[in-house]
C-alpha cells in the first residue's frame, strides 16, 4: 500500500497543509496520506514550537473525519533531533507491507542535497514534490521524484499565522476550523 509523508511542524496546521495532504491522498496514486508531526526539525530552533502533543492534537482533530488522512505521532519515539533518514528506515522495519513515499514542497527539494543520506532516501522511496511559487522543481532530476501538478498553492506560512496571533489579527480563516477553536481555547500564540 502506497503510503504518503507529509512531515511538518505543523505549527500551527493550517489551510494550506490540509490542503497539500488531501490533494495528495485524492488526485495521486497514494492511497493514503500521513501527516508526521515533527517534535523538532533539525533546522529549526524548538523554543518557538508549540508542545508536540499539541501540533498532535490540532492535526489529529483536523483528519480524524477522513479515511485518507492520518496524523502520526512516529517521531515521538526516536531520539531527537531526528532525521527522516533514521524515520524512513523505522517505518519500513515496523510496517514492511508498506510502501513509503515523501511529501514535499519544491522548496525542500531545492535543499533535498543538504539532507542527512540523501542519496539513499531518493534511491529507495519515491518522492512526491508540488511546486511552491519562487522555487524550481528542477534541482534534481530522478527517476524517484515526481512533480506532482495541480496542487493548489496557498500562500500562507506558519509563522506569519503565529506573528499575526500575536498581534491580536483574526487568521481563523487561514486554519481549518476544529484547530482553529483548539488554538483559541488554549490561547496559543499570544
Amino acid at each position: 500500500m502506497k503510503t504518503g509523508l507529509f512531515f511538518g511542524s505543523f505549527n500551527p496546521f493550517h489551510i494550506g497543509h490540509k490542503v497539500i495532504a488531501s490533494y495528495m491522498a485524492e488526485f495521486t496514486d497514494l492511497k493514503q496520506v500521513w501527516l508526521v508531526v515533527s517534535p523538532q526539525n533539525p533546522e529549526k530552533k524548538k523554543s518557538t514550537l508549540l508542545e508536540e502533543h499539541h501540533r498532535l492534537m490540532i492535526v489529529r482533530q483536523e483528519v480524524e473525519d477522513n479515511s485518507k488522512l492520518m496524523a502520526s505521532d512516529i517521531e515521538f519515539k526516536l531520539p531527537q533531533p531526528n532525521y527522516t533518514v533514521n524515520t524512513l528506515a523505522y517505518l519500513k522495519e515496523q510496517f514492511p507491507n508498506k510502501c513509503f513515499c515523501l511529501i514535499m514542497g519544491s522548496d525542500n527539494l531545492e535543499n533535498f542535497h543538504k539532507w542527512k543520506n540523501y542519496e539513499q532516501i531518493l534511491s529507495q522511496h519515491d518522492i512526491y514534490v508540488y511546486p511552491r511559487k519562487g522555487f524550481s522543481t528542477l534541482t534534481i532530476e530522478h527517476k524517484n521524484i515526481h512533480i506532482i501538478e495541480g496542487v493548489p498553492d496557498i500562500q500562507i506560512s506558519a509563522s506569519f499565522i503565529r506573528n499575526k496571533i500575536k498581534l491580536k489579527k483574526d487568521v481563523s480563516y487561514m486554519v481549518p476550523e476544529k484547530s482553529w477553536k483548539y488554538i483559541d481555547e488554549m490561547n496559543f500564540y499570544k
